[in-house]
C-alpha cells in the first residue's frame, strides 16, 4: 500500500485523535458545566475561574474534527449532517449558549449573575447530552426506530455523566477545600452512572451490530480485546477509591483521577475504533469510498502537518503557563 492509498486512513485517524482530546479537554469544562450548584456562588466562581484559561480553546479540537470530516469525507460529512441535523442545532445552540453565559456573568449586575450561571449550565447539558445523542444515533447506523432512539437516550445521559466524570476530576487538581470535596463526591457517583453506561454499550452494541460480535468474538484477537475491558474497570476502581480519600495531604498526586479517566476515554475511543474499522459511517460506508480525490487528501495533509503541531504547543503553553490551583478570574 503507497503512500496515497493509505491517506485516508491517516485522516481517519487524525479525525479519531481530534475526537478524543475534545472529550478530555472540552469535555472537563462542559461537565464543569454541569456540575454549578444553584446554592452556592463562591463554588461556581472557583469551578469558573478553573475553566476560564482553557475552556474556549478547547473547542478547537471540535472544529478540527469537523474540518477533517468536511475536507477529507465530503460524503460522509453530507449524511452524517443530514442525519443529525437538529441535535447538531442543539450542541451549537449549547454552545452559543455557553459562550454568551460566561461572558456575561463576568460582568452582569449581581442579580443576574446567578441567571448567567444557570444559563451556562443549560448550555453545557445540552451541548453534553446532544453529543450522547448523536453518538448513539451514529453507533445505530441512523436507524430511526424506537430501540436507537432509547439507545441514542442512554448514550445521551452516559456522555454527559463523562464529561462530568472528567470534569470531577478536573477540579480534584486545580481546586482545595470544601470545593474538592464536593467535586469528589459527585466524581464518585458520575463514575457509577459512567459504568453502567459502558456495560450497557458494551451490551447493546453488538446486539444491533451482529458484525460487531463477529469482531469481538474473533480469536484470538478476543484474548487482546479483553485487555480493554479489564483495564476500564481498573481504572475506574482506581478513580472511585481516590475520590472516596479526597482530601489527600499535601494534595498527594491530585492529578490521577483526570489521568486515569483520560486512559478510560481512550479505551472507549479503541474499542470503538475496533468494532467499526475501518467503515467511517458504521456498516454503511467505507473510508475509502468517502474519501476526497488523492490530490486533495495530499494538499490538505501537508496543511495538517504545519497546522496540528501549532496547536498543540499553544494548548500545552496555555496549560502549563495557567497550571496549579485555581485563582480568582478577574476581567479589567
Amino acid at each position: 500500500m503507497n503512500f496515497a492509498e493509505t491517506l485516508p486512513y491517516v485522516f481517519l485517524l487524525l479525525m479519531a485523535i481530534a475526537i478524543y482530546l475534545y472529550a478530555i479537554l472540552d469535555g472537563f469544562d462542559l461537565g464543569v458545566g454541569v456540575l454549578l450548584p444553584s446554592d452556592n456562588e463562591n463554588f461556581r466562581n472557583q469551578m469558573i475561574a478553573s475553566i476560564g484559561p482553557f475552556w474556549d480553546a478547547n473547542e478547537t479540537w471540535l472544529v478540527l474534527a469537523v474540518g477533517i470530516l468536511l475536507i477529507a469525507f465530503p460524503h460522509a460529512h453530507s449524511i452524517i449532517l443530514r442525519e443529525l441535523y437538529l441535535p447538531t442545532l442543539a450542541l451549537l445552540i449549547g454552545l452559543i449558549l455557553r459562550g454568551v453565559a460566561f461572558d456575561f456573568r463576568a460582568k452582569a449586575i449581581t442579580q443576574s449573575k446567578k441567571l448567567w450561571d444557570k444559563l451556562f449550565k443549560i448550555g453545557s447539558l445540552m451541548a453534553s447530552a446532544s453529543q450522547g445523542f448523536m453518538l448513539g444515533l451514529y453507533v445505530m447506523g441512523f436507524e430511526y426506530s424506537f430501540f436507537s432512539l432509547i439507545f441514542a437516550v442512554l448514550s445521551a445521559i452516559c456522555v454527559t455523566a463523562a464529561y462530568t466524570y472528567i470534569g470531577c476530576a478536573w477540579l480534584v487538581v486545580k481546586t482545595e477545600g470544601e470545593l474538592q470535596k464536593f467535586a469528589a463526591k459527585k466524581g464518585r457517583v458520575a463514575g457509577w452512572i459512567t459504568a453502567i453506561g459502558i456495560i450497557s454499550i458494551c451490551i447493546a452494541n453488538p446486539l444491533i451490530n451482529p458484525s460487531v460480535l463477529e469482531r469481538w468474538l474473533s480469536m484470538p484477537e478476543a484474548i487482546l480485546l479483553m485487555l480493554i475491558p479489564l483495564s476500564t474497570g481498573l481504572l475506574l476502581v482506581i478513580v472511585d477509591r481516590y475520590f472516596k480519600q479526597v482530601p489527600l495531604e499535601n494534595d498527594f498526586v491530585s492529578w490521577l483521577p483526570y489521568t486515569c479517566v483520560s486512559a478510560l476515554f481512550a479505551l472507549c475511543m479503541m474499542g470503538l475504533a475496533y468494532s467499526f474499522y475501518p467503515y467511517v459511517i458504521p456498516n454503511q460506508l467505507l473510508a475509502v469510498e468517502a474519501s476526497s480525490a488523492t490530490v486533495s487528501l495530499e494538499f490538505v495533509f501537508y496543511g495538517v502537518v504545519i497546522v496540528l503541531p501549532i496547536i498543540l504547543a499553544y494548548t500545552f503553553f496555555a496549560y502549563r503557563i495557567f497550571n496549579g490551583k485555581v485563582t480568582p478570574l478577574e476581567y479589567y
